[in-house]
Parts: structure tokens; C-alpha cells; sequence
């Protein structure tokens, strides 16, 4: 199956919102699964997500601050099904836009450019890794030159050329197999937030809906910088994963010692942090 990603539905206690949505680039069966966009609903206390979990930051809880570069590193995860015979899908990846402009999420952003890997069990246990990048609402292109294997230590970087030129080079780089891809492309992009994510992509097509969350070993977020600088990660920007009745089913853990990694836990409404940086 090829993945696209859309950004987080954030609950709120209200109705859900569809602001966008993306398509996928390529399809090896009935289904694809789409990034793009905020889907939010309302909620008072705490930042929510149908399919993001990690940390978010927005210009107005930075003190109106743009995003013009963005960098992260992560361990790949080793997937397995959660439910047996069910096909579950996961995404671990860096963008810049697509999230919560302001801390209590009440303003969020259409644009979202993005990079990161792909990690999914078929219904029959098969599993599958990946790499891909994406602008969205255009498709998200797997990179097809790059194999990918759990516990492989990624590192990804998205940066305009110029500050505000709307021009960017994203690069995605294997450090454990040496390897790497790189690209610059043209995007309008608004710079209002910048994300590191676990995520659980949207099914289209056949079983259409938010795609199950698997089984992962916690990926370990590390190395995390916007605009040059160390992200300074606070708890306040942590994004947790729900499921349809409300339960916290993913959590990040609170930042690490240096404030830029954190450990991203699946079935679990808590996160121990990691204990070095």
C-alpha cells in the first residue's frame, strides 16, 4: 500500500472540521492512505489527535515567530499488527506548516511541506518500510532509490533557500545504510508551525478512514531545530493520539534533557522521556 499523510484532527468538544486533504502519488491496491491538512474539533485542556502524535509549535505560541527551516532525527520503528488480520499504517516525519498556529489550537494552518518514513503491516502480517516527501494537497512521492529498515537512524531537513523566497530543499538521509536523497522545489508555504510527528495516515478508497494504529517500538525523536537554532521543546506543545471514543492510544513523552528529542509511544497514555539527549 502507498501512503500519503494528512495533518492531525485535534479533538475538540464539537464536530470535526475539514480544512484539506491530499492525494496519494501512486496506488498498489483498492486503498491509499492521504497526508495533508488539519482536521480539528475544540477541546479545552489539552491538544488532541484522531492521527498526530508528537510535539507541534505555532508562530503566536512563539512569540510570532516564522518557520524557514526545520531539521529532525528519529529512529525507524519495527511495526507489527496490534490486531490480527487488520491492516495498520504509520508514519514518522518533519514538517513545516499544517498544524496548530496558537497554544490552545484554536487557529491552524492549510499548508504543510513534509518528509519522513512510512512504516505498515498488511492484514496477512506482511510488513513494509519506506521513505517519502511530500507538498501538500500534491501527491506524496515515495523515494523509490532508498531502502529503509527498522531501528535505521533517519535524518531529515526542510529550509527555504532564502527566508520567505518560497523556494525549499528537503532532504531525507539514512545515516545508518549511507544514504541519501535530496530535492528543491517551489511551495507557497505560510511558515506558521512546525511539527515532529508519529502519525497514522487517512485511508482512501476502499475502508476509507483513519488508518489503525500499529504495534511500534517507540521511535526516539532527537536533534530537533528550527531555523538553525535548538527547538526547545516544551510539554506544553506535546500532541496526543486518540481513538474514536477519546482514549489517549499514542503519547509522546516530555522533552528530553536537551529540550530538542522525545520518545513517541503507540497504546499507551504515557511516555517515559529519554534519559540522555
Amino acid at each position: 500500500m502507498h501512503d500519503m499523510r494528512i495533518a492531525p484532527v485535534f479533538a475538540l468538544a464539537a464536530a470535526l472540521l475539514l480544512v484539506g486533504g491530499a492525494q496519494a502519488a501512486t496506488a498498489t491496491g483498492p486503498s491509499v492512505t492521504a497526508h495533508g491538512q488539519l482536521l480539528q474539533l475544540a477541546r479545552v485542556h489539552s491538544n488532541q489527535s484522531s492521527n498526530w502524535f508528537g510535539y507541534n509549535q505555532g508562530t503566536l505560541e512563539q512569540g510570532s515567530k516564522l518557520f524557514n527551516s526545520i531539521t529532525g532525527d528519529w529512529t525507524v520503528p519495527t511495526v507489527s499488527q496490534h490486531t490480527a488480520g487488520q491492516a495498520e499504517d504509520s508514519s514518522d516525519w518533519i514538517g513545516i506548516g499544517g498544524g496548530c498556529v496558537d497554544a490552545g489550537c484554536t487557529v491552524t494552518d492549510s499548508t504543510l511541506i513534509q518528509t519522513g518514513t512510512e512504516q505498515d503491516v498488511a492484514a496477512d502480517g506482511t510488513t513494509s518500510y519506506s521513505a517519502w516527501w511530500e507538498l501538500v494537497p500534491v501527491t506524496s512521492i515515495t523515494i523509490s532509490t532508498m531502502a529503509v529498515s527498522p531501528g535505521d537512524h533517519m535524518h531529515a531537513s526542510i529550509a527555504e533557500l532564502v527566508p520567505n523566497s518560497n523556494v525549499w530543499t528537503i532532504t531525507i538521509q539514512d545515516v545508518t545504510r549511507n544514504e541519501s536523497y535530496s530535492i528543491t522545489v517551489p511551495y507557497s508555504s505560510t511558515h506558521l508551525t512546525a511539527e515532529w510527528i508519529e502519525e497514522t495516515p487517512l485511508v482512501i478508497g476502499t475502508n476509507a478512514g483513519f488508518a489503525s494504529l500499529p504495534d511500534l517500538t517507540s521511535p526516539v525523536f532527537d536533534n530537533a531545530t528550527t531555523n538553525g537554532a535548538p527547538a526547545n521543546l516544551k510539554s506544553s506543545e506535546e500532541m496526543d493520539l486518540i481513538d474514536s471514543n477519546g482514549t489517549v492510544i499514542g503519547a509522546p513523552s516530555a522533552p528530553d534533557p536537551d529540550a530538542d528529542g522525545f520518545n513517541a509511544c503507540t497504546w499507551a497514555t504515557t511516555c517515559g522521556a529519554p534519559s540522555s539527549s
